[in-house]
């Protein structure tokens, strides 16, 4: 006998959502507990890109890079410059810092 007693407000729910169905409309849904959340502006991007900075650093990493190409070749001849290591790591560095600056 526990069992109907269970059922009662799942069937009388059931009925609330009949009635409200038949009539054409539906009860508007209570407001949010949290208004901070509708007083929120848009973000902004606070952060200030320095783009003469950027500009240098891209000038930079494409003339080190242009470098490359001759060091490698000079490898293949038998002959590591010692500062080819160095160069490869300077432009992982400069294009790793111009993608977190322009990545949003």
């Amino acid at each position: 006998m526990k069992r109907p007693i269970l059922m009662l407000p799942g069937i009388l729910a059931l009925l609330a959502a009949m009635a409200a169905a038949q009539t054409g409309h539906f009860p508007t849904p209570p407001p949010p507990l949290d208004t901070s959340t509708q007083e929120k502006t848009p973000p902004t991007n606070s952060r200030r890109l320095d783009l003469a900075q950027l500009q240098r650093e891209a000038d930079v990493l494409a003339r080190t890079a242009q470098t490359i190409p001759s060091d490698v070749a000079n490898v293949r001849k038998g002959m590591l410059p010692k500062d080819v290591i160095e160069k490869l790591k300077q432009i992982e560095k400069l294009s790793k810092h111009l993608r977190s600056e322009l990545n949003p």
